[in-house]
C-alpha cells in the first residue's frame, strides 16, 4: 500500500483551499488581467515532472521566426528577486535553471525574463520590448493573469485521471479544472499510441468539445554536448559514465543511458537542487573512480547548473532532448492562428 494514501482527509483541506481560491477567480472576486498579446500559458496539474521544458522549447522554436517572442518565468530556484531578462553574463542562480536553459537554446534569437509577479513582468516588457507572444512556464495555476491559450500537460505513465490531491497524491488542484486548458498533451509516450488507445485516454480524462487532445514523445540528440567539444553519441558509446541528475523524474534519462552506453553509475539530487562545493567535489571523486574511458554526463537542465564548477567542467557533457508531438501540423497550426490574432504592424 502506498503509505500516502493515509494522507487522504489532509487532502481533503487542499480540495478545499483549492477550490475557494478558484471559485473566487471564476466570480472575479479576484482580479485576472487580460492584456492584448498573445499569452500561451504551460503547464500541469501536477507537481512536476511531466516535460514542460521541452515543449517550451518547441513553442518558441516554433514561433520565434515570425514574431518577437518571450519566454516568461518566476524563475524557480533562483537566488535573485524582482524582474530579470537574460543576456550573457547572466547564470542559473541569478535567473534559474530552466530559464537559463531557454537562453542557451536561443540566445538573442528570443527573449528570456523571470519575475515573481507574471503580470507586472508583463507589463514591463511591454514597455520596454517589442512583444508579440509571450509564453509562460509552469503557470497554469496562476490565475492572475488571463490567457485564451492554456496548455496542460500530463505523463503518459501518470496520468492526472489516476492521480489525487496533495498531499496523498500529487495533484495542484483538482482534475475537474483540467477543462480551463484549451490544449492537453499527453507527454513522454513510448511511442505515439493507436487510435483505439488514444480514443480511450480521451475518454480517460473527459476532453471536453471545444478542447484538442495530443500526445508527444521525447527524443534525444544524437550529439552530446560540451563547452568546447560535443561529441557524437555513437563515438561516445564505450565510455564509463558518472550521471548527474537533479530533475523531477530522471528515470527515463538513466534509463536511455543505461541502454546507450557501456556503464552507468548515477548521482541523483532533487529537482532544481543548488549545488554546494561539497557536492561539486563528491562528484569530482566518483568521477576520479571510474575506469577507463569516462565522463560525465548529465541533463541539459542540469547542465545550467554546473557548467560553472572548474572542477568538473572539463569532463562535463549533457545530452539534449526535443519533442515530437503526433499531428504536429495541426497543433502547429492552432498555435499560429492564435497568436496572429494579435499580430500588429509596428
Amino acid at each position: 500500500m502506498n503509505w500516502r494514501k493515509l494522507l487522504l482527509p489532509l487532502s481533503m483541506f487542499w480540495w478545499i483551499g483549492t477550490e475557494v481560491r478558484n471559485s473566487f477567480y471564476n466570480a472575479g472576486l479576484f482580479p485576472s488581467k487580460k492584456f492584448n498579446k498573445a499569452i500561451i500559458i504551460v503547464g500541469n496539474l501536477s507537481v512536476g515532472g511531466t516535460g514542460k521544458s521541452p515543449h517550451v522549447i518547441y513553442l518558441l522554436d516554433l514561433l520565434r521566426h515570425q514574431f518577437n517572442v518571450v519566454a516568461l518565468s518566476r524563475g524557480y530556484g533562483r537566488k535573485t528577486s524582482g524582474i530579470r531578462v537574460a543576456n550573457y553574463d547572466s547564470t542559473a542562480g541569478e535567473i534559474g535553471d530552466e530559464p537559463m536553459q531557454f537562453f542557451n537554446r536561443f540566445k538573442n534569437r528570443i527573449l528570456v525574463a523571470v519575475g515573481e509577479d507574471r503580470v507586472e513582468t508583463i507589463e514591463y516588457l511591454n514597455s520596454n520590448y517589442q512583444v508579440d507572444a509571450v509564453i509562460l512556464d509552469d503557470a497554469y495555476q496562476h490565475r492572475k493573469l488571463k490567457s485564451d491559450m492554456k496548455i496542460l500537460l500530463t505523463s503518459y505513465n501518470d496520468r492526472y485521471s489516476t492521480d489525487c490531491l496533495l498531499p496523498a497524491g500529487n495533484l495542484r488542484e483538482a482534475k475537474k479544472n483540467a477543462k480551463r486548458a484549451q490544449i492537453v498533451i499527453v507527454t513522454k509516450c513510448p511511442e505515439f499510441p493507436d487510435l483505439d488507445e488514444q480514443i480511450s485516454i480521451h475518454r480517460e480524462l473527459k476532453i471536453k468539445p471545444k478542447q484538442h487532445l495530443f500526445f508527444s514523445k521525447v527524443v534525444y540528440s544524437e550529439i552530446i554536448e560540451h563547452r568546447k567539444y560535443p561529441m557524437k553519441l555513437a563515438d561516445a558509446k564505450h565510455y564509463n559514465i558518472l550521471a548527474i541528475t537533479g530533475i523531477a523524474n530522471p528515470q527515463p534519462f538513466i534509463d536511455y543511458l543505461n541502454a546507450n552506453f557501456n556503464q552507468v553509475r548515477e548521482l541523483r539530487f532533487p529537482d532544481h537542487y543548488n549545488f554546494k562545493p561539497s557536492d561539486i567535489q563528491h562528484i569530482a571523486d566518483a568521477f576520479k573512480e571510474i575506469e577507463g574511458e569516462k565522463l560525465i554526463l548529465t541533463t541539459e537542465k542540469d547542465y545550467m547548473r554546473l557548467r560553472h564548477e572548474y572542477m568538473i567542467v572539463d569532463n562535463l557533457y549533457y545530452l539534449p532532448i526535443s519533442i515530437l508531438i503526433d499531428r504536429s501540423e495541426e497543433f502547429n497550426q492552432i498555435i499560429l492562428n492564435y497568436v496572429q490574432r494579435f499580430q500588429t504592424s509596428y
